[in-house]
């Protein structure tokens, strides 16, 4: 029998937990808002410490998604789902059918699809037991290139606000993390002429990213102290910090990984330190919006409009900042709070 939970957090308006004694699963499903529809966010499959610190993540994640899909200006709420446990140890056809009913226990106000960890194939089985999961072939597809694609456009907006161009042609990038996304977003970046670093705690992975975009493998620790013109975080959160942001040598900071920010006061810090940081949920909306647009019944011209958008959205988030004299991370939470509340953002 499944063990259901549900867990009362202040401005969360669903967090529910399940564990599955028969097949070991455990996971928990976030549902931050449903103020301008559905909440939409993808799976995490992770081996976390404790549950206390997937909770965290959950939370964490949730509100992000709700910001992203507003900053996008899709009509979507925010939510978001992990599953907890050592992937490569489980049947995962069985976890992600349970995780399937899980979702669809929603009844459609939270809709899933990939995420770190998880894979169209995932998305399928859980498919199986619920309309409501997207990111695999008929469904959306695999969301990642269009997540790269929109980290490319963001990359070329920070440069124009840095430099005074958006051409990256001889600016270096420093990729940490070679999965889905960062391998993706190498080879635009190689397409677009920029000199590559990469870093991935799987050193083959590295390896594969750097022989297919012609770049330089680091360590994964080393990443920090790259002589780079920008840093791409690509892999997981927390990464930026009072133990990494000193040790930065690029003038801006711009990848995909979500909650790149271990604390609020780590952009001030970012800040201090005269580097340019694109907000995440700004930067790596591309995904949920192929997702979103599948959603939605939108075309894929309409899709790649949306997405070659955030070049536009972020230049007025940079706006915001100057002109409100705050740090970046600060405006693009203004700025979507003002599209989620129903005030018009204006730059």
């Amino acid at each position: 029998m499944n063990i259901v939970e549900t867990v009362e957090v202040d401005n969360f308006e669903k967090v529910v937990t399940l564990r599955d004694p028969e097949t070991g699963y455990r996971g928990i499903i976030a549902i931050h808002s449903t103020k301008l529809g559905p909440a939409i966010g993808g799976t995490r499959f992770w081996n976390y410490p404790s549950e206390d610190e997937a909770l965290t993540d959950v939370l964490r994640l949730a509100r992000g998604m709700t910001f992203k899909n507003a900053a996008a200006g899709l009509p979507l709420g925010g939510g978001k789902a992990v599953i907890i446990g050592e992937a490569s140890g489980v049947d995962r056809h069985a976890w992600f059918r349970v995780h399937g009913r899980f979702v669809d226990h929603f009844q459609g106000r939270f809709i899933t699809g990939e995420d770190v960890g998880t894979s169209p194939a995932d998305m399928e089985a859980a498919a199986r037991e619920s309309r409501f999961v997207a990111g695999f072939a008929g469904r959306g597809g695999d969301p990642s290139p269009w997540t790269a694609r929109g980290v490319l456009r963001g990359i070329e907006a920070s440069a124009r606000q840095r430099w005074g161009s958006d051409d990256l042609r001889g600016k270096t990038v420093a990729i940490q993390g070679c999965g889905n996304v960062g391998l993706a977003l190498a080879r635009l970046l190689s397409d677009a002429g920029a000199k590559l670093i990469v870093a991935d705690v799987d050193a083959a992975r590295a390896r594969a990213c750097a022989q297919s975009c012609d770049a330089t493998v680091v360590s994964p620790e080393e990443v920090y102290d790259a002589a780079a013109d920008v840093f791409a975080p690509c892999a997981l959160g927390g990464v930026l910090h009072e133990g990494t942001i000193p040790r930065l040598r690029a003038a801006i900071i711009a990848g995909a990984a979500n909650n790149q920010l271990r604390t609020d006061r780590d952009a001030l810090a970012i800040d201090a330190r005269g580097i340019l940081y694109a907000p995440d949920f700004i930067l790596n909306a591309g995904g949920i919006i192929s997702g979103g647009v599948y959603l939605l019944g939108e075309t894929l011209a309409q899709l790649d409009q949306r997405v070659t958008g955030i070049y536009e959205t972020l230049l007025a988030v940079y706006h915001w900042a100057e002109r409100e004299k705050m740090t970046t991370a600060a405006a693009a939470e203004a700025y979507a709070e003002h599209i989620l509340y129903g005030a018009s953002a204006t730059t």
